[in-house]
């Protein structure tokens, strides 16, 4: 890493989508050493912008400019499945110069490709134990590797790089608790430039600034995201202070307004009786009233301007105000009855070597109704049953096989053996949110799922999932992670048949905070049995989990 003064600089960026739509406009930034996270609702910009400073993406307009290597993790890390691991670092060839030094080929090549990196194998080991990784081998195939894992390969990769500045966007998405603290570690010993995007609330108070992406501009706030919070909150009340204000303003005017026209309209009248009993010459009169109408022309102009001005203080007052719109839907075709049977599972064992047993059922040995039972997928025991609307947290390391059992029961991989028996309607809403078609829009994509709905019920069901007007017609292609995600929640749930059983894998990946709100707000109003497998621990205290499966 250089010693060099590092910095990262947007001047006058902008940058558009190929269907129109505008993400930046004359955007400026600048990011010095430090750690910078970088938040903002679904769909403003986030990910947008470090692709820009990465250079995967190219402004129409203005430049980004780096004093220092960039390193960029991306929301969705994607590897070749046959890769090993030291290729996945970029350590293949040096690795491979060094095997043909230490046994006796003393060609040029084999130098050049080791360079000064003699030590590249103690310290891609060291970088790798560093994150948790260090069973995992250099000769290993990434797959057999979690998706947990690889996002922290990649970034063992980044760090093997020694880039001075980093780019993380949703570095902790697929990690689980320890996993993260191994993650929370890399970054507090971070000493150059970083911007991270996350929704993960411990990560954020690890940031010494934060930069809120809002309608295409940034405002900063020193100190982590609770110094944030709390720096936020005085401004809403003060905005708030500033709207009640100028509502009073506007109602002082338009009765100021109506005054002056009644004070008007009597002299008005004054000077009409005045004219029509004829008690001065009648020039003087006219004299009179042609300055009577050019002073109450004055008059109500004077009121009228005042009123205008009260009400653009009011507009912009209401404009500083944040209101983050919350989903707000009803879904009663989900509801199961308590008594219902679910899913069964019978001596399942997964392709990855787990097995679901009777310890896994709780500490009530798998009969329903009862809440917070505990278990491991790992006991002996040969079922698991779910009965009526009970939620369920799918628990484990990276790798334990969480998804695996997810995808069992939703039919996408057949077990070794046992069977996995469905007895409702069921959706599974995968990490990978592949069940949108990126080439149709959120409202065609609702309409496979649904076929039977007209347009209007679409469209009017999928405003309550706040996509309302054009919105609705953007190709899903174009939509941010979190707009992703809420267009794929909304087409499972308004499916036909409505879901009964609905199966989320780390459903709150990619979004913000606001988004994980808006999330749960939806499963409130969901009323079938639910089993979500996610490492977000406040986000499942939030959806009053029953029971947990730990695998």
């Amino acid at each position: 890493m250089s010693h060099a003064p590092t910095f990262l600089t947007c001047s006058a960026l902008s940058f558009a989508w190929p269907d129109g739509t505008t993400v930046f406009d004359g955007f400026q930034l600048a990011v010095g050493p430090g750690r910078t996270g970088l938040i903002g609702l679904n769909g403003s910009g986030k990910s947008t912008l470090l692709r820009l400073l990465a250079g995967e993406l190219t402004p129409s307009a203005g430049t980004v400019k780096a004093a220092g290597d960039i390193g960029y993790l991306p929301q969705t890390v994607v590897f070749d499945t046959g890769l090993r691991v030291d290729e996945a670092l970029g350590i293949a060839a040096t690795r491979a110069g060094l095997l043909a030094i230490e046994v006796g080929d003393t060609s040029e090549e084999h130098f050049t490709a080791v360079g000064d990196d003699w030590d590249v194998e103690e310290r891609a080991r060291a970088t790798l134990d560093q994150l948790g990784l260090g069973r995992i081998g250099l000769d290993r195939t990434i797959g057999e590797m979690s998706g947990g894992e690889c996002v922290l390969l990649r970034l063992a990769a980044l760090l093997l790089a020694r880039p001075d500045i980093l780019l993380l966007d949703e570095p902790t998405n697929n990690l689980d608790l320890v996993a993260r603290e191994r993650l929370y570690a890399a970054v507090d010993s971070w000493s150059g430039v970083m911007v991270v995007v996350s929704h993960d609330r411990a990560l954020l108070e690890r940031v010494d600034q934060i930069a809120d992406l809002r309608d295409g501009e940034v405002r900063w706030y020193g100190g982590a995201y609770s110094a944030y919070e709390e720096a936020l909150a005085q401004e809403q009340e003060a905005a708030e202070r500033m709207v009640r204000a100028a509502e009073a303003d506007v109602h002082r005017q338009k009765r100021d307004l109506a005054d002056a026209q009644v004070k008007l309209a009597r002299r008005a009248r004054y000077g009409q009786k005045m004219y029509d009993t004829k008690r001065e010459p009648r020039i003087i009169m006219n004299a009179r009233k042609r300055a009577a109408q050019e002073s109450a022309g004055k008059h109500r102009i004077l009121h009228t301007e005042k009123l205008a001005a009260a009400k653009e203080r009011l507009d912009e007052a209401v404009e500083a105000v944040r209101d983050d719109d919350e989903i707000r839907i009803e879904l009663p075709r989900t509801t199961v009855p308590p008594g219902r049977a679910v899913l069964t599972l019978r001596d399942l064992r997964l392709r990855y070597g787990a097995s679901v047993g009777d310890g896994a059922a709780g500490q009530n040995g798998g009969e329903p109704g009862e809440e917070t039972g505990e278990g491991t997928a790992q006991e002996a025991g040969c079922e698991f049953y779910v009965h009526g609307p009970e939620r369920i947290a799918l628990t484990g390391r990276n790798g334990a096989g969480k998804t695996t059992l997810l995808r069992t029961v939703a039919g996408e991989l057949k077990p070794v053996s046992g069977e996995a028996r469905v007895h409702v309607p069921l959706r599974f809403l995968p990490q990978r949110l592949d069940v949108l078609d990126h080439s149709l829009s959120v409202v065609e994509n609702v309409a496979r799922f649904a076929p039977g709905a007209t347009n209007n019920a679409i469209r009017a069901r999928l405003a309550r999932f706040l996509f309302r007007g054009a919105s609705a017609d953007r190709p899903a292609g174009t939509l941010s992670g979190g707009e992703r995600f809420r267009a794929s929640l909304a087409a499972l749930l308004l499916a036909e048949p409505a879901p009964q059983l609905l199966l989320l894998d780390e459903p709150t990946n990619s979004l913000d905070l606001a988004s994980v709100r808006r999330l749960t707000a939806a499963l409130e109003a969901y009323e079938g049995a639910l089993i979500v497998a996610s490492h977000d621990v406040p986000f499942l205290d939030s959806i009053g989990i029953t029971r947990r499966l730990t695998l």
